[in-house]
């Protein structure tokens, strides 16, 4: 993926996404109902995180370059009154997507995660916002008693922009060299390889898919893949092939 190349697509994302996740705010029954995929967190909880990592990226994008130390997220704390929440919600979408437009993708910014496969870019931040929003508006619909199914487009690129910012590293493998395969049906498979060099990730394509090896192979929806890797359902959900443990030791890897 060219982020920068995606960037008007990705804002749009945010902003569907972000639009989804208040309509569940809306619909919930209480700010104080549980998220049974975030244990301990209600629903204000939620908000209150999804805001301010909106607002905290957008001070990001606009005033740093990489390798700044980390900025503070004090004094971001949302509302607690349902309607006010609402707009501060919104504001912090608006603020998020401001920024965004206003640094343009290319501009260097300050960012966590190793620039391996997901460069410290504006675009970058774009990309890694989306599954924040996506997976957040999950967690919002199971709180409001509405889970639905991730849309097919943002579920694909989340798994891809996980695989590229979270498990891109160079942290060695504890254990065996290895190599899982995830397949989302409608999307395609990924292959995650493992080992003393770290972590790093290829795109499949179907013949390879097909004559591949792995040390553990995944299969589902991409919805389902995407819940996966952000730990949202079981991985006994879903078929696996291969050593059923390397799924978990990836999850347990720090």
């Amino acid at each position: 993926m060219t982020e920068h190349l995606y960037f008007p697509t990705l804002l749009r994302m945010i902003d569907e996404r972000s639009a989804a996740f208040r309509a569940a705010v809306a619909a919930a029954p209480s700010l104080d109902a549980d998220v049974p995929s975030c244990p301990g967190w209600t629903l204000y909880d939620l908000a209150n995180h999804l805001s301010e990592g909106d607002r905290f990226w957008a001070y990001i994008v606009l005033n740093t370059a990489p390798g700044d130390e980390r900025p503070s997220k004090d004094g971001l704390a949302a509302p607690r009154e349902r309607e006010a929440l609402i707009t501060w919600l919104a504001d912090s979408t608006e603020q998020l997507l401001t920024a965004l437009r206003e640094a343009g993708p290319d501009r260097g910014c300050w960012a966590w995660w190793e620039p391996l496969a997901s460069p410290h870019t504006v675009a970058a931040v774009a990309r890694r916002r989306v599954p924040e929003s996506l997976i957040h508006t999950y967690d919002a619909q199971l709180a409001s008693g509405t889970p639905q199914e991730l849309p097919t487009t943002e579920a694909v690129d989340a798994i891809e922009e996980f695989l590229a910012t979270v498990c891109t590293v160079t942290v060695p493998w504890p254990g065996e060299p290895a190599t899982m395969d995830y397949h989302a049906a409608e999307a395609g498979s990924w292959r995650q390889t493992v080992d003393a060099a770290g972590s790093r990730f290829t795109r499949l394509t179907a013949a390879e898919a097909a004559e591949s090896k792995p040390t553990a192979a995944i299969y589902g929806t991409a919805s389902e893949m995407a819940l996966l890797m952000y730990m949202r359902i079981p991985a006994g959900s879903l078929r696996m092939e291969g050593d059923a443990d390397l799924l978990q030791q990836l999850q347990d890897w720090d």
